[in-house]
């Protein structure tokens, strides 16, 4: 079979043909580090490591470049209003972020840039493109460096939408534009930001923009031209939008397919800090654990919205249950019997449902399926069927990385190692709730309490900042 995939920028299912045959590229968008991280982050890592477990066991490599905003504009509010320096909330956020992927059994990708390791690729990036005709400073002086939208004429192409047809972001600054719609590539330094926050650059000090961020470091690492771009589909525009434009102006390749995977919603809407409407990651994983959550989220297929509530993950937690309720009873079983290589024991219908553009639901149905054909064999006695069930079923499970042999759960496992894991998640709670206290948002504040609580967790104010115990 040949993997297809929907290409967001084609708008159609494409053959997948990568650059290098048997090698795969893949840049997708990490977080921006300025607060504790929810569900809603969690999809996009979990499905494209679905996408990287399937490659991998097709027989491709995968070099899987996952970047860190670490500098933005928000991380400097959120870091003001917390009282610390940017650059120790950003890191304080990126653990937070690295702690809940693991607990949700998330490879580490091959490598994982910061952006403010990055910023001579960025300058050298906007010099070309300036040199191009594609971007100026701002005439006002401030430092600014805009790329100019009417200066290239695919610039839409991604989301198929024309120029004329755009408004300019609520929260743009207009200033020094020559179209409103012109993005910042260069954001030169203000008075009372910190001087920490800024580099030098040949339009003075200043930071970058958000977007210049990620074509750099994509350019960096995997070349001028790579095979896949992915993220949430919040950020094809205009985050994407202005990735491609700003690349492809440049001169560069840039991404040869664009995988987007929805959003996770609560009544109905996108979950977001703006909204309010977040799931903390260390409360799902606490109530339900790590490899449930990861089943909620991997299991809809990954262009699909999932709607978050306690019963789907609960319903999620039930079907992991009888799926190791199978694998137990056929644990003793002598697999000696049977010897099958991976291609004759994973179900055909099972790699056409994942070379069918990630066809998770099929996919898993296959997998409940042979949960169930195994326990039929063993209650016949039939152990040889049994023992072929259980093989195909852990190979599915490696898949979807739900394999509960796998280190990354094999680990979790082990009492006391999972400490550091449920510390981490829930001290991102803990810091949602102090930053609640500091602006005496005291139901906010109740609230995180309340969620640990009913976790079974005691929170104790020492002078030594919050702690937190198991409840007798």
């Amino acid at each position: 079979m040949t993997l297809h995939l929907y290409d967001s920028a084609r708008r159609e299912i494409v053959e997948f043909q990568p650059l290098e045959p048997g090698q795969v590229s893949i840049y997708l968008c990490g977080p921006t580090v300025q607060s504790a991280p929810h569900l809603g982050h969690m999809r996009s890592r979990v499905n494209f490591d679905v996408l990287r477990r399937w490659l991998e066991f097709t027989g491709h490599q995968v070099r899987l470049v996952v970047n860190v905003t670490d500098i933005d504009d928000k991380i400097l509010v959120k870091s003001a209003e917390a009282g610390r320096p940017w650059w120790a909330h950003a890191y304080l956020f990126e653990s937070a972020f690295r702690v809940a992927f693991e607990a949700l059994g998330v490879q580490a990708p091959t490598y994982e840039p910061r952006a403010t390791g990055h910023i001579p690729e960025m300058i050298e990036l906007i010099e070309a493109l300036i040199e191009r005709g594609h971007a100026y400073a701002a005439a006002d002086e401030s430092g600014d460096v805009y790329f100019d939208v009417r200066s290239w004429a695919e610039y839409g192409a991604l989301t198929g939408q024309r120029v004329a047809d755009m408004a300019p972001a609520e929260d743009a600054d207009p200033r020094g534009k020559r179209d409103p719609r012109d993005f910042a590539l260069w954001k030169g330094y203000k008075p009372g930001e910190p001087v920490t926050a800024s580099w030098p650059s040949p339009w003075g000090r200043g930071r970058p923009g958000w977007h210049i961020e990620c074509s750099a470091m994509a350019g960096k690492y995997l070349g001028e031209t790579f095979d896949i771009h992915g993220g949430g589909l919040d950020l094809r525009f205009p985050h994407h939008e202005n990735e491609l434009a700003q690349s492809r102006a440049a001169g560069r390749g840039f991404a040869r397919y664009w995988m987007h995977n929805a959003w996770v919603t609560m009544a109905g809407e996108k979950m977001s800090k703006s909204l309010g409407n977040t799931a903390d990651v260390a409360a799902a994983v606490a109530k339900y654990g790590g490899r449930a959550v990861r089943l909620w989220l991997a299991g809809p297929h990954y262009r699909s919205a999932i709607e978050l509530s306690d019963a789907s993950l609960a319903e999620a937690a039930a079907q992991l249950a009888r799926i190791d309720s199978f694998l137990e009873r056929a644990a003793g079983l002598n697999a000696g019997w049977v010897a099958y290589s991976p291609a004759e024991a994973i179900p055909a219908e099972f790699s056409a449902a994942m070379d069918d553009d990630l066809a998770t639901p099929t996919a898993m149905a296959v997998l409940f399926r042979a949960v169930k054909d195994g326990n039929v064999a063993l209650d016949a006695g039939d152990h040889e069927t049994a023992i072929r069930a259980r093989i195909s079923v852990l190979l599915m499970l490696g898949v979807f990385g739900l394999d509960p042999a796998a280190p990354e759960w094999a680990d979790a496992s082990a009492g006391d190692d999972l400490k550091p894991v449920v510390d981490g998640l829930v001290g991102a709670l803990l810091e949602q709730r102090a930053q609640a206290r500091a602006r005496k948002d005291w139901p906010a504040a109740d609230a995180v309490r309340d969620t640990l609580k009913n976790l079974g967790l005691k929170v104790e104010d020492t002078p030594a900042g919050p702690r937190w115990s198991l409840e007798n």
